[in-house]
C-alpha cells in the first residue's frame, strides 16, 4: 500500500474589498467579498515543506485590492476574470485559479426627494455571487463563469398546493390545496464557455453583465409569483426553464431552495376560526429542494462547479 497526495489547492478566503469611485461629486460604491484559490505544481509544499513554488496567500490578498484600482471593480464577473487570468498567466507554477465573489449592494439615501451623492444605505434583498475558474496556459486555456445570488427570500400567500404525495405508516402531513409557499432561494447559472472566449464577452463594455443579472433575477421572481404551483420542485424547474429560454448565453442553472414552512396555528382552544390567516413560521427542520436545469446540448461543465472553499 502506498499513500499519495490527492487534489489540493490554496488561497486567501474572504477578502473584504470596497471600491469607491470618486471621479465626480456623485460617488459610486462596490462592496465585495473575494476568495481566491490556486491550483498547480504545489506537491513539494505538502510532501517536503518546499515553498519555492508557493505564491503567498497574502500576495493573493494584495492583488485583489490592487486590481480593484488598476483594473476597476464594477461588474464582479470581469473583475474575477482579470484576477484569475493574472494568476494563471503571470505566475508560472499556477495552472488553475478559482475566484469566488459575493457582492453586497448599496442604494443611495434620499434627502428631500433627491438621491444623495455620497450617502448610502445597505440594500438587502439578496447577495449577488460570481465564480470564475481559469485553467491552463496559452492556447489550452479554458474559462468558466458562474453568476448567481443567494438569500433571496420569496413568499406567496396562496397559489400553491401540495397533495397526492406518497404516504406510509409514519406520514402525518395533511394534504393542502391552499398554502403559503416561501423559500430563501440560492441560484447559480453557468455561462456558455465557448461564448466567453469571444471578444464580445471579455469585458463589461462588451457584455451587459448587470443587465443579465437583473434579467435572470426578475425572470425567476415573476415565475415564482405567477405559476400556480403544485410543488416547490415544479416551481424550480419552471424558473430554470424560463431563464434558459430568455438568455441563450446561459447553459445551466442550479437552484437550492429550503422550504420555509408556515403551519396553520390552532386557534380552536380560544373559540376562534382560522381560515388560513394565522400561521406559525417554523425555521427548522425544513425541506431542502435542489434542482438543476440545463440545455440538452450544453457543453461539459468542466471545472465550473469546483468550489474554492472546499472540494465538491
Amino acid at each position: 500500500m502506498a499513500i499519495v497526495l490527492g487534489p489540493h489547492q490554496y488561497g486567501k478566503a474572504e477578502n473584504r474589498v470596497v471600491r469607491i469611485y470618486r471621479d465626480s461629486p456623485r460617488h459610486e460604491i462596490h462592496d465585495v467579498n473575494v476568495s481566491t484559490a490556486l491550483r498547480g505544481a504545489f506537491d513539494p509544499a505538502h510532501l517536503v515543506g518546499d515553498q519555492s513554488a508557493v505564491l503567498p496567500t497574502d500576495t493573493q490578498k494584495q492583488t485583489a485590492y490592487a486590481y480593484a484600482k488598476e483594473k476597476g471593480l464594477t461588474s464582479i464577473e470581469p473583475y474575477g476574470l482579470e484576477l484569475a487570468r493574472h494568476f494563471v498567466d503571470d505566475v508560472e507554477p499556477v495552472t488553475g485559479a478559482r475566484i469566488e465573489i459575493e457582492e453586497y449592494a448599496w442604494e443611495r439615501v434620499v434627502v428631500d426627494g433627491t438621491e444623495h451623492d455620497f450617502t448610502f444605505v445597505r440594500r438587502g434583498q439578496e447577495v449577488r455571487t460570481a465564480a470564475v475558474t481559469v485553467e491552463g496556459k496559452g492556447d489550452a486555456q479554458r474559462t468558466w463563469v458562474v453568476g448567481g445570488f443567494k438569500d433571496l427570500v420569496l413568499l406567496k400567500t396562496t397559489g400553491s398546493e401540495f397533495h397526492d404525495f406518497l404516504t406510509d405508516e409514519y406520514t402525518l402531513l395533511e394534504p393542502t390545496s391552499d398554502r403559503i409557499m416561501a423559500t430563501s432561494l440560492e441560484a447559480k447559472w453557468r455561462f456558455d464557455s465557448a461564448a466567453l472566449e469571444s471578444a464580445a464577452l471579455e469585458s463589461s463594455a462588451g457584455f451587459d453583465w448587470e443587465g443579465v443579472y437583473a434579467g435572470v433575477k426578475q425572470t425567476m421572481v415573476e415565475v415564482f409569483a405567477t405559476l400556480h404551483s403544485l410543488a416547490l420542485q415544479q416551481t424550480l424547474y419552471e424558473m430554470g426553464k424560463a431563464v434558459l429560454e430568455r438568455f441563450p448565453m446561459i447553459v445551466e442553472l442550479r437552484m437550492s431552495a429550503p422550504n420555509k414552512h408556515h403551519f396553520l396555528y390552532d386557534l380552536a382552544p380560544f373559540g376562534l376560526k382560522n381560515r388560513n390567516e394565522v400561521f406559525n413560521a417554523d425555521d427548522r427542520p425544513y425541506g431542502l429542494i435542489q434542482a438543476s436545469v440545463l440545455r440538452d446540448d450544453a457543453p461539459a461543465a468542466g471545472a465550473a462547479w469546483d468550489v474554492a472553499g472546499g472540494f465538491a
